[in-house]
């Protein structure tokens, strides 16, 4: 990647009368009105007073295409090793992300970039700018079975509250983080805490958690959660019952009844439906917990960190009862959790007790196929802001205009070029996965809030519609001219292209 060497100068508000220093520049992107000297930038480092004029100190990021040539090569938009030209050809679709464009809130005038250009035969714009967002989150997919804490209970970093935990879901603990009323209706330092581990996992970076009555626990994007010193290894391949449906007939033949203990649902293989479909001889164990249907049993032990998410590291323990009418000795019994990575195999013996043997061949062969089909355990951080209030005015004189549009899918949303999931209801309230974002798309501001790249891309007799600032586009070619700094980046290859096509 290249940048070119000349910042941007910018508009800076007028100089004070009343100034005493001559040598400061107050800057008037955002309400912090930051008054910076020489040499120096402002608080939120985007810009910065140079030789008494306020440039940007990040430049704009262009995200280009590889493209087909004459014979059908496909020619990629930078080379490794080599730089880019600065130049834009007539080929090459370049598309003009947020980062580094920074900011013109409140938005009493037009976005910092409008930008046009002309894609497979459509005059199109992309208003782009860096949002400020005090109304925004992170929800953190944790992938693993072990019990986090309880829901809604705190979650903390650096001993300040930062979010809870929601909701668990198939295999994952979900915890939300950040929010308007962490970030400014708590205390200063709260605010400054919740920004900068929001700011840190939007970036990819690692944060240690800790959740109020439970585990602690290192999350970063892309990367194995490491709860309670302890990396995560899978997710599980279902629950209990799930698993049982799965592998039944693999165990068929090679064991007399099969335990699969899960903390949501724990199965038990020949009182199931699918022991039933194999005509298996009732075994005569009966688990703990709360039976639901045939084979399937909730709470057979407290959430924990054991045996399938469970509290538990005997698993005969959640056996209640063998019934002798039913049981006999020698049945074979395979207890193993969801993941495959704790399982034993049992004899009964003439007292009709479960005795620990060598576990068979056939059986171990499923037991690593258990683990085979569970996926790596990830933690994934999705980002959450409504993108509304002036913002929008920095596109549009009139902003509910712009709201419909993008509900009718006329303009695409995008953040540093990734797709965003736009969530139904009023406003735009948009959702996107960072890991398809370029490293170091968000920054922050004092308030405190984070700033996050937001481009708004439409055909331009759209955007004329909508009463958008026409009388700010600017030709995509004059971006190269040398005025302002940029940063060139091969285009994601899992992101679909925001104007359209192919």
């Amino acid at each position: 990647m290249t940048e070119t060497r000349i910042a941007p100068a910018v508009e800076a508000a007028p100089p004070d009368p009343k100034e005493k220093d001559a040598d400061i520049v107050r800057c008037d992107a955002c309400p912090v009105l930051c008054r910076i000297r020489e040499g120096r930038s402002g608080a939120c480092d985007r810009y910065a007073n140079e030789g008494g004029k306020l440039v940007r100190t990040d430049p704009l990021v262009l995200m280009g295409r590889s493209i087909e040539n004459e014979t059908g090569e496909l020619v990629p938009f930078l080379k490794d090793g080599e730089g880019w030209s600065g130049k834009l050809t007539a080929d090459a679709p370049v598309f003009v992300s947020g980062i580094g464009a920074t900011t013109t809130y409140p938005d009493y005038k037009p976005a910092p970039f409008i930008v046009g250009c002309r894609w497979q035969g459509v005059d199109t714009v992309t208003v782009v700018t860096e949002g400020i967002f005090s109304y925004c989150s992170v929800k953190v997919k944790i992938d693993t079975d072990r019990h986090l804490g309880p829901e809604q209970a705190s979650v903390l970093c650096d001993g300040e509250p930062v979010g809870h935990v929601t909701t668990a879901e198939y295999g994952s603990q979900m915890l939300s983080l950040g929010g308007v009323r962490h970030l400014t209706g708590g205390s200063k330092k709260e605010g400054v805490v919740t920004c900068a581990t929001m700011l840190s996992l939007c970036n990819k970076e690692a944060v240690e958690l800790e959740i109020d009555g439970g585990a602690k626990v290192v999350v970063q994007a892309g990367q194995a959660p490491i709860v309670d010193g302890e990396a995560e290894e899978r997710m599980r391949v279902g629950c209990g019952s799930a698993t049982i449906g799965i592998f039944a007939q693999q165990w068929h033949g090679h064991a007399d009844e099969v335990i699969v203990v899960d903390d949501h649902i724990t199965g038990v293989l020949s009182e199931h439906q699918a022991g039933a479909y194999l005509d298996m001889k009732p075994a005569g164990i009966r688990v703990r917990g709360r039976k639901s249907t045939p084979g399937r049993y909730f709470q057979v032990a407290e959430p924990g960190s054991g045996w399938g998410g469970t509290d538990i590291t005997d698993p005969l323990s959640i056996i209640q009862k063998i019934d002798p009418k039913t049981a006999w000795p020698g049945l074979r019994l395979l207890m193993v959790s969801t993941t495959g990575e704790d399982a034993i195999y049992c004899e009964l013996d003439g007292d009709l007790v479960p005795v620990p043997k060598v576990m068979p061949d056939p059986l171990q062969i499923v037991v690593d196929r258990i683990a085979e089909n569970c996926e790596p355990a990830l933690c994934s951080v999705a980002f959450v802001a409504g993108a509304g209030g002036s913002l929008r005015a920095g596109v549009t004189e009139n902003p509910v205009r712009l709201t419909r549009s993008v509900r009718d899918a006329l303009t695409r949303v995008t953040m540093g070029g990734a797709p965003c999931y736009l969530w139904p209801g009023g406003g735009i309230t948009v959702m996107v996965d960072v890991m398809k974002m370029p490293d170091n798309s968000f920054g922050s501001v004092p308030t405190p809030a984070l700033v996050a790249p937001l481009e708004f891309t439409m055909p331009r007799q759209d955007f004329a519609r909508l009463g958008g600032h026409t009388g700010s586009i600017v030709p995509l070619e004059d971006l190269t001219d040398g005025r302002v700094a940029l940063r060139a980046e091969a285009w994601p290859a899992g992101n679909p292209w925001p104007m359209g096509g192919a």
